[in-house]
């Protein structure tokens, strides 16, 4: 019979650049590692294959980078987010940071049912001034529709994508001074990311007519329903 469920504990975490070409099947594959050598008390699950209860709220696309990616381990016996983060830091590989551990409620939903929205920070390499690239924004937000087709195993599937953009800006946060970084241009973007559809920052770049030009995209936040509560405790690196 398997060990009672005792405690979920939420992973704030980064993928760093050094990991950014990895799948999220590896990724997964990189936590459990890391979870086993750290020895730390995974619940499993039922049946004739048992897999360790972790989850991440939603995939991260190969070739970006991430400051906000969120995952829910459960254990079946209790320990503090601050032990938990003592064990996992000698078994990091370059690029997986943790950036905080909180204790949630057992019995709130899964992350994948709960996540709403990504944002997103591009940066474009663009000798364009600031007021065309935010005319390239404006067009795209004043959209009625905006029509793509997305191939997947080979079937080819229309969509809508502007019900997925849900902003749009010039600058890191909204912060002026954040616009440019030398000859490039930093995008911010909040886009749909849930059950029913995703939006990616990519196709929102093709979208704006910049699909071709040079790029980096980070995910800054992953953005739930209001289900999701702090259950006890948050600890953040630092503390």
């Amino acid at each position: 019979m398997p060990p009672k469920t005792r405690q979920r504990l939420r992973i704030t975490f980064a993928k760093g650049e050094p990991i950014k070409y990895i799948s999220h099947l590896d990724l997964m594959r990189v936590w459990e590692r890391v979870l086993r050598r750290a020895q730390v008390p995974l619940a499993y699950s039922e049946g004739f294959n048992p897999r360790p209860k972790i989850s991440i709220a939603a995939p991260l696309p190969v070739g970006f980078t991430g400051r906000g990616e969120v995952m829910d381990i459960v254990l079946s016996r209790r320990i503090s987010p601050y032990n938990l983060i003592n064990r996992l830091k000698p078994h990091l590989p370059p690029g997986l940071e943790i950036l905080s551990v909180e204790e949630v409620y057992l019995s709130l939903p899964s992350l994948q049912s709960q996540m709403r929205y990504a944002e997103y920070r591009v940066v474009v390499e663009s000798e364009e001034t600031l007021a065309e690239m935010e005319k390239r924004v404006e067009q795209v937000l004043s959209a009625q529709n905006l029509p793509r087709q997305r191939e997947r195993k080979g079937k080819v599937t229309e969509y809508d994508l502007r019900p997925l953009i849900d902003d749009l800006w010039i600058g890191s946060a909204r912060s002026p001074d954040r616009r440019r970084e030398g000859t490039a241009c930093v995008l911010g973007m909040r886009l749909q990311s849930d059950s029913q559809a995703t939006g990616r920052p990519d196709e929102a770049l093709e979208a704006m007519g910049l699909g071709d030009v040079p790029r980096s995209i980070e995910r800054t936040r992953c953005l739930f329903g209001d289900a999701v509560e702090v259950g006890s405790w948050k600890l953040e690196i630092g503390d």
